[in-house]
């Protein structure tokens, strides 16, 4: 492996621990993708397309397309392409364990990309997704302080579905104790697929004879869902949270549909992760990685990771992903009526 030949180079001329002794250029990063069925996955691979290409180092990747199975076989594949590290997007973090064996046999780095791979050999990257739970329930609860609530969760494989719902829940607890509130229906959504999601929401409607006045959904294209189920009844309007700032959910928070969209720059993960692992593939220590912590998942595995901060962005602050070049303001404002300040 180029790695290996890299590595050799490195000590022969005494620089080994030092990330500048390394050539970034002879490097080969592959990014094991879970899916492309959601718009953000194209936003974080073109970020780490342009920071490896600033390193001088390739980029390959695979798409599991929503299947663990695949992606085992998508890094066996990267394995023996002969990349220098891996950056994983798990599909399901229990069922990703084999390729991450493979990948430490073949002395191969690993960046967890967004979603934990429970081993303590992997870095851990993602945003502080307790936060942007916290975030979410904080939005919806802010419009609608009382009354029947629905929590439409992730993908029951993704770790990030419980920190979101953990994090929902410290937030709507007091309400809870309080009798302010009531939670009538609650359901993961399998793949985080629109359909899965937008299915669960039409069954709990059908269960509470509409009786529902906020829905805390844990992305947005299970808030498209969402959405879309209650827009069947009638009911659009009333709160929905997100999270990742895709384009149909800024403009559904323009337009009133989507409460909040707690926005994760990916542009600032991709590149991160670029860099990561791409100081791992040269030798650099977990714990020497710049913002690197020790944590400890709930299961209690104790992990170098990083976590970036998220931005919760509503009707009224529209403006950051506009400035911030997230979307242009005539996507974000198409079919948009009445006082949006980004929109004037």
């Amino acid at each position: 492996m180029k790695r290996t030949l890299v590595f050799a180079a490195a000590l022969a001329a005494g620089s080994v621990g030092a990330t500048a002794g390394f050539a970034q250029d002879d490097l080969t990063v592959g990014v094991s993708w879970s899916n492309f069925q959601e718009e953000r996955w194209k936003t974080d691979e073109a970020a780490i397309k342009k920071a490896l290409d600033a390193a001088g180092a390739e980029y390959v990747s695979a798409d599991a397309q929503s299947s663990s199975s695949k992606q085992l076989s998508d890094v066996e594949s990267l394995l023996a392409q002969g990349v220098d590290a891996l950056i994983i997007l798990a599909q399901d973090s229990q069922a990703i364990g084999p390729a991450v064996e493979a990948a430490f046999r073949e002395g191969v780095p690993i960046v967890g990309y967004d979603r934990l791979i429970e081993d303590d050999r992997a870095f851990y990257l993602t945003f502080d997704n307790i936060e942007v739970g916290r975030m979410q329930a904080r939005a919806v609860l802010e419009q609608q302080p009382e009354g029947n609530y629905v929590m439409i969760k992730g993908s029951p494989t993704d770790p990030n579905a419980d920190f979101l719902r953990g994090g929902q829940q410290e937030v709507l607890q007091e309400a809870i104790d309080s009798g302010k509130i009531t939670i009538v229906g609650e359901a993961y959504t399998d793949g985080w697929l629109p359909a899965n999601a937008q299915r669960n929401m039409e069954q709990i409607l059908t269960a509470e004879n509409n009786e529902v006045d906020a829905v805390v959904a844990s992305n947005d294209g299970t808030a498209g869902g969402v959405v879309a189920a209650l827009t069947a009844q009638g009911m659009e309007g009333i709160p929905v949270s997100g999270q990742d700032a895709d384009h149909a959910a800024l403009n559904r928070v323009a337009k009133g549909t989507q409460t909040v969209s707690v926005w994760k720059d990916s542009r600032e993960l991709g590149k991160r992760a670029a860099e990561i692992a791409l100081e791992l593939a040269s030798g650099t220590p977990m714990s020497d990685i710049e913002g690197a912590e020790e944590w400890t998942s709930p299961a209690g595995t104790t992990l170098w990771a990083e976590f970036l901060e998220p931005v919760p962005v509503t009707k009224e602050n529209l403006d950051v992903v506009v400035d911030a070049g997230w979307i242009g303001k005539d996507e974000l404002c198409q079919g948009v009526s009445g006082d949006v300040a980004a929109c004037e």
